[in-house]
């Protein structure tokens, strides 16, 4: 009986509830047994932890589902963290449930909720959770600060767990009359697409220059072989874009890399332009303005 109990609770982080622990046909004397030795122990409403299983955050969240029974879900910041989203809080443990379901008392933050499809439903390193688009929505509800929200929009996208016109298409779903959060994520998701918050913000400025927005993270390639990856390119006129960090690339080996890129860019006839950090997020009109000039040429 003990290795039967040990297999089902290897795979929960040493946990067990009670529907497990009678499906292996104990007594309800050797169940006692078993808590009085101290093999066992009820750590929460219908959750026993095996002894010395140690209280990570896996275990949080493990013992949280467990006892919230099978309609409940991690969410919120928690969720965040387990799809990896940027400025994640890795310590969250957070959970949602039916609204038609107790929440049993437990020592973490639990929401409810009634409006629920199965597109919002995922299941992540084994854990049953919400996905990276309802997660969005979820933190804008819960007034999550406008940075924390660009940077779970961005993530999700780079991640390839979500999208803009999905985020949208959800969150007209849901967002209800009222609901707090709609109007934010709509503000925010009009500049989404890019995988950073620098390309964000390099959207921003060709919607405020009035120029049409282009595609975001496209492969290039030249007789099936892999040219680059480059961060925008505006099809009708061949222009391409690099958006460069704070600290860019400064070995000869990483220069003569984006060398090389960009004469091989430049050979399958783009125009590859690059703006920097700096020029990005301190020198705004230099770069609408040179954009509008550099299309007017490319026309």
């Amino acid at each position: 009986m003990h290795d039967q109990l040990v297999l089902v609770a290897a795979k929960q982080e040493g946990l067990l509830s009670t529907e497990q622990i009678a499906s292996v046909d104990l007594t309800e004397w050797r169940r006692r047994q078993l808590v009085a030795s101290g093999w066992i122990r009820p750590v929460a409403p219908r959750v026993y932890a095996i002894r010395g299983v140690p209280e990570t955050r896996r275990y949080r969240l493990r013992l949280g589902l467990l006892s919230l029974g099978e309609r409940s879900w991690v969410s919120y910041e928690a969720a965040a963290a387990l799809h990896g989203l940027d400025r994640s809080r890795p310590d969250a443990v957070e959970f949602t449930i039916d609204r038609n379901r107790r929440n049993y008392g437990l020592p973490f933050i639990v929401h409810s909720t009634t409006r629920l499809k199965s597109i919002d439903l995922v299941e992540v390193d084994r854990f049953r959770a919400m996905s990276a688009t309802r997660t969005i929505i979820d933190l804008a509800h819960a007034r999550a600060h406008p940075a924390r929200i660009e940077a779970a929009i961005d993530s999700a996208v780079r991640l390839g767990l979500s999208s803009p016109e999905v985020i949208s298409k959800r969150l007209e779903t849901l967002r209800g009359s009222g609901r707090w959060g709609a109007r934010l994520i709509e503000d925010l998701v009009v500049d989404a697409g890019g995988h950073t918050m620098l390309e964000r913000r390099f959207l921003q400025l060709v919607r405020e220059a009035g120029l049409p927005r282009p595609r975001t993270q496209v492969v290039h390639r030249k007789n099936g072989r892999h040219v680059a990856r480059v961060d925008f390119i505006f099809d009708d006129t061949n222009i391409v874009v690099e958006v460069s960090g704070q600290h860019g690339h400064s070995s000869p080996a990483e220069r003569a890399r984006d060398a090389q890129r960009r004469n091989e860019l430049q050979d399958i006839g783009r125009r590859v332009y690059e703006y920097t950090w700096n020029d990005v997020t301190k020198r705004e009109s230099y770069v609408r303005n040179t954009l509008i000039q550099r299309f007017r040429i490319a026309a």
